[in-house]
Order: structure tokens, then sequence, then C-alpha cells
């Protein structure tokens, strides 16, 4: 199961934020992407393209920020950060 949480970020404030969780089925990438799109849905935006810099950033923090370099349309915002969201890591730090 993989829970991912979603901001869109202008003038260093969060405007808009959602988590969304996939995992019955398929690998951690299909999930990833799942939870990506969803994400977008919600917010009303397109599909960021994911860029080298991402791919390495989400690998070594479960976290990476989309800016307007991943964008084609007109992006209205600073930023679009994802965020991997564990449960367990959570838990156990407020125990």
């Amino acid at each position: 199961m993989i829970r991912i949480w979603g901001k869109i970020i202008k003038n260093n404030k969060i405007v808009k934020d959602g988590t969304v969780q996939f995992g019955s089925e398929g690998s951690y990438q299909q999930n990833l992407k799942k939870c990506i799109v969803e994400l977008c849905r919600q917010f009303d935006i397109e599909k960021p393209y994911w860029l080298p810099a991402n791919m390495d950033e989400y690998n070594k923090r479960s976290k990476t920020i989309f800016t307007r370099d991943n964008f084609i349309d007109e992006f209205p915002f600073d930023k679009f950060v994802i965020e991997e969201v564990d449960d367990e890591k959570q838990s156990a730090k407020n125990k």
C-alpha cells in the first residue's frame, strides 16, 4: 500500500492539499503513478513530467517537487509537491 500527500504551493503557502492511496494490485511504480494521476485530477492540473532530478530526489527522500519545468501548460502555482506518507513511522514517532 502506498499513500501520497500532494500539495500545491503558491507564495510559500499551501493552497490545496490532499492524500490518496493505492496498493491493492500492481507494483510500487504503478501505484505511485495512480496516486499522482488522482492528485492531479483532484487539483485540476495536468500530470507533471518526471525529470531525472525528480526521480533522484524521490528515490532518496520519498518526496519530490514539481515546478513549471515539469509542465507543458501554464502552471499558475509555484510548485506541486508529493511526499510518501509512512503511517508506521508516524505511529512510532508518536509513541
